[in-house]
């Protein structure tokens, strides 16, 4: 997610034994978290409407079927709504409970369910990966075309901040990514089928020597699933969805939600209206294939799998937010969660932008946590922030970021892939103009 470029996408941590495992908490209930008038949060009505009004836009111009938005302050929801419709060839108003693939925000759920685990002391960010996937031991790392041995292990901690010379595949011209598109690590039938496709693959660079963005993430769910001896996907529901109510997020959307998961679609530039100039082009259905990867799937991936709702998500942002607990319901200690949202890269290392674009953004003003990328400057976001707002973004689209100095957590959901519009920086700023009582 970034906060001062146009959401442009590309595409789309271990665990107890599960004889071990504390039992799930019981749900809280959706409503306790307040829906309240934004001047009972410091916010402006009117000046909210200005968000409705951007999504509407942006409808009317036929440049995104549909938007949910989503801001809460202190706890209290003061701007809660859906514009548009399910899709450009499904006139059905959207709704505020319509299922999004939140794709990479998938991974600030792992790194929580990771750390977690580290709690419970069955990892240390130290670890060598290997320890926990023997398949990732001995790896080589790719330099002028040659293979060499890695001059270290890759650890815990670089698998949590992408900095371990894993890759994605995202650039056709990188040699390494070449291999990656080869390869298709994520195409595997499951979690295991997948760490030993990546093996056969060279790091980009040596472990720690920089940030890049990857599949680290994916690894780290292996990790939680072979340490806590539980399916990733019931790890996930039992110690996390179901403790905090999250009952719409999973990997394979139930049959009887089918009805309210919604169409992807990519901005076609060489059709329609305009084609072929830079704002030229209409947006297309990705079809029905992109609706039935989402069933039956074992391949849990950790990295861009989920999907969920705004509401379902802004409980989990929430619990973040409070230090690790909501509605009595405690995943983490306040402690761990500083520890997480703090920037945890060398001085001589920055975060590629804050979203699913590798070295896109202004890169000196965000750092990166355990989970999620870091305001460090937030004079050089270039767009009204507070210092240390973490936050992350999803390949079709959808954005969130939490800001612990306003105590204010903003949400927006769309279901477009690679999208050429500036929702992310839109949305910034007209939720920070709203505060008219600043902390």
């Amino acid at each position: 997610m970034k906060p001062i470029v146009p959401l442009v996408f590309l595409f789309t941590l271990l665990g107890c034994d599960a004889t071990m495992s504390a039992p799930a908490e019981p749900a809280a209930p959706v409503e306790d978290l307040v829906v309240a008038a934004p001047t009972a949060a410091g916010m402006s009505a009117e000046r909210l409407d200005r968000i409705t009004a951007m999504s509407q836009r942006y409808v009317d111009a036929d440049q995104l079927a549909g938007v949910v938005t989503l801001v809460a302050r202190d706890g209290k929801i003061v701007h809660f709504e859906a514009v548009g419709q399910r899709g450009v060839d499904d006139p059905t108003p959207l709704a505020k409970d319509d299922l999004f693939r939140i794709y990479s925000m998938s991974k600030p759920i792992t790194a929580v369910a990771a750390m977690m685990l580290y709690e419970e002391g069955k990892f240390h960010l130290s670890d060598a990966v290997s320890e926990h996937v023997p398949e990732l031991a001995g790896l080589e790392v790719l330099v002028d075309g040659e293979r060499v041995p890695a001059e270290r292990e890759m650890t815990m901690r670089q698998l949590l901040t992408h900095t371990t010379g894993l890759s994605y595949g995202f650039n056709p011209n990188d040699p390494v990514d070449q291999l990656y598109r080869e390869v298709q690590p994520l195409a595997g039938s499951n979690l295991d089928e997948f760490a030993a496709r990546l093996a056969q693959l060279p790091l980009a660079f040596q472990p720690g020597a920089r940030w890049h963005y990857s599949v680290a993430v994916d690894v780290t769910g292996l990790v939680v699933e072979r340490l806590s001896g539980l399916s990733f996907d019931v790890f996930l529901k039992e110690r996390i969805f179901d403790p905090l109510g999250m009952e719409d997020t999973f990997f394979n959307v139930p049959d009887e939600k089918m009805g309210r998961f919604l169409p992807n679609h990519r901005w076609a530039r060489d059709e329609g209206e305009g084609a072929g100039s830079p704002n030229g082009g209409q947006l297309v259905d990705l079809g029905e294939g992109a609706r039935t990867s989402y069933q039956n799937t074992q391949m849990f991936s950790g990295g861009g799998g989920l999907v969920s709702t705004a509401m379902d998500y802004l409980r989990f942002c929430e619990m973040v937010r409070r230090g690790g607990e909501l509605d009595g319901v405690r995943l983490l200690s306040p402690r761990t969660v500083d520890f997480m949202v703090a920037n945890h890269l060398p001085a001589t290392i920055t975060g590629g932008g804050t979203g699913e674009e590798p070295g896109a953004g202004a890169a000196s003003a965000f750092g990166f946590g355990l989970g999620w990328g870091v305001n460090v400057d937030p004079i050089a976001a270039g767009v009204p922030s507070s210092m240390g707002d973490y936050s992350w973004g999803g390949a079709a689209g959808t954005v969130f970021w939490i800001d612990p100095v306003q105590d204010m957590v903003v949400i927006g959901m769309i279901q477009l892939m690679g999208s050429p519009w500036p929702l992310r920086p839109d949305l910034q700023v007209l939720a920070n103009q709203a505060i008219v009582v600043a902390n």
